[in-house]
């Protein structure tokens, strides 16, 4: 289906629906002050036209880690009355809006008090919308995200995946196009010149407004029909247990050494991936000794495979492995599954140098040329 042309917007007007809802999912730490300006953003627009509001984060202590998904939520009603019944439930179970502000987050969550991995378009409501920061196209994105089971529709503000929260708060203007991306989808709680109005007042910046209106003019949409999407995603999704059927004590079950948990999966903190040059490999075995989520398991033949189901993209194996571009970090947007790859190395090498060329852009050793085989 090709990108529609016509921006749609959010069919929640005031006096019809209580309150709007919008969660911006983030990766952990790296990108958590981003979140809490757009959130933050949207409440003092929507003050303008004397809407009340509230931004909030799931957890006030942030148990956060480096990369693992987190929320941060933005409310806003026509009255305080309204928003304080809103509130009540703390976190909105459903949204109007799930911005995700990395856009490899569309292939699925698993971010803190969820259990298992979430598709991104979970909470959204019939209609209501997904808006990225991505490069991509919204016909690329909806590739790599879970099979809809209602209709939603996709919106794309132009933008790389932004780490303006790295503790250090680092302004590369994300915020503002996402923010100019939400008046477009909700003009009837934020319009356009109500966001511009509030950004200029707050910053003084007249850049930060033309960066607010650039993610207004440039926002790009895609209706998504129940059932579009890939269904190639694991599913990992568990029910709490009841208190009938609770453990005594907090019982955390014994593991092996060395031994993965089957249950929990930590991909969906990882934006890039490993790949191995095999050819290249010394087998030096710095890459197994050095993960720091033990993905790395030895083949017969002395090499390392990743096991992409551990592998959370920390990217240390390719920093410590002493072979250049033996291990290169690559977009995970670029891959469709989790799927080991020694396994197409061992039978076939020739197709998994195409493959790694393909992937990495680098030129694999043709099997004219041996493998190195130091270390063995």
């Amino acid at each position: 289906m090709a990108t529609t042309e016509k921006t749609a917007t959010v069919a929640v007007k005031p006096g019809e629906e209580r309150l709007v809802s919008i969660e911006v999912v983030y990766r952990g730490i790296f990108q958590k002050t981003l979140a809490q300006r757009i959130c933050r953003g949207v409440v003092l627009a929507s003050r303008r036209r004397n809407y009340t509001g509230t931004a909030f984060a799931r957890y006030g202590d942030s148990p956060e880690r480096n990369g693992v998904p987190a929320k941060q939520f933005a409310v806003v009603a026509p009255t305080d009355l309204e928003l304080e019944a809103g509130m009540a439930k703390y976190e909105p179970a459903v949204v109007d809006v799930s911005v995700a502000v990395d856009d490899t987050l569309v292939k699925g969550i698993e971010s803190w008090a969820w259990y298992g991995r979430q598709p991104i378009w979970k909470p959204v409501r019939d209609n209501g919308f997904v808006l990225v920061t991505s490069n991509s196209t919204p016909d690329e994105l909806v590739q790599q995200t879970d099979k809809a089971e209602r209709p939603y529709t996709l919106a794309v503000v132009p933008g790389g995946a932004s780490f303006a929260g790295l503790w250090v708060y680092k302004d590369d203007h994300t915020d503002y196009r996402v923010l100019g991306a939400l008046a477009r989808l909700l003009p009837d709680w934020l319009p356009i010149e109500d966001v511009k109005a509030s950004i200029r007042e707050s910053t003084k910046d007249e850049a930060r407004v033309v960066s607010v209106q650039f993610g207004y003019d440039n926002v790009r949409t895609r209706e998504v029909k129940k059932g579009e999407g890939t269904d190639a995603h694991e599913k990992l999704q568990f029910e709490k247990p009841g208190w009938t059927k609770m453990r005594e004590g907090i019982i955390v079950e014994a593991r092996k050494p060395g031994e993965r948990n089957p249950f929990y999966k930590k991909y969906t903190a990882r934006t890039l991936r490993p790949v191995v040059n095999f050819d290249t490999c010394i087998k030096c075995t710095m890459c197994w000794l050095d993960c720091p989520d033990e993905c790395f398991e030895v083949t017969p033949s002395g090499h390392y495979e990743v096991v992409y189901e551990a592998c959370i993209g920390c990217g240390i194996c390719a920093q410590v492995c002493p072979v250049k571009d033996c291990i290169v970090m690559v977009d995970e947007l670029k891959f469709t599954d989790n799927t080991d790859k020694f396994v197409l190395y061992d039978k076939q090498p020739d197709a998994y140098r195409q493959w790694f060329t393909e992937m990495t852009g680098l030129p694999a050793i043709g099997s004219d040329k041996p493998a190195a085989t130091g270390g063995d």
